[in-house]
């Protein structure tokens, strides 16, 4: 892990880390990519997440870079976004 990936990961613990936020209606699910140490780094990572969930089959998706500490990396069907904390940011 980079010097950038050590980062990520200090600023994550302490709820400041950026993660890409990918909401897809079929399957209905949310997923949670990061944790990156600044918005641009997600934001450049966004594209390439894109294209994975695309080839998989994955419809309406929907996506954002934000400050917060997914519990789950993957949350499907029920969509309960009370396990997220979110910062503003």
């Amino acid at each position: 892990m980079g010097f950038s990936g050590h980062l990520a990961s200090v600023l994550n613990r302490l709820g400041f880390a950026w993660w890409v936020e990918v909401t897809t209606q079929s399957p209905t699910c949310v997923y949670y990519f990061g944790p990156f140490a600044s918005a641009q780094e997600a934001q450049e990572e966004l594209p390439g997440y894109l294209e994975d969930l695309t080839q998989e089959g994955a419809q309406s998706i929907q996506a954002s870079v934000k400050r917060c500490q997914p519990a789950e990396l993957t949350v499907c069907d029920d969509l309960d976004f009370s396990s997220v904390k979110s910062s503003a940011g």
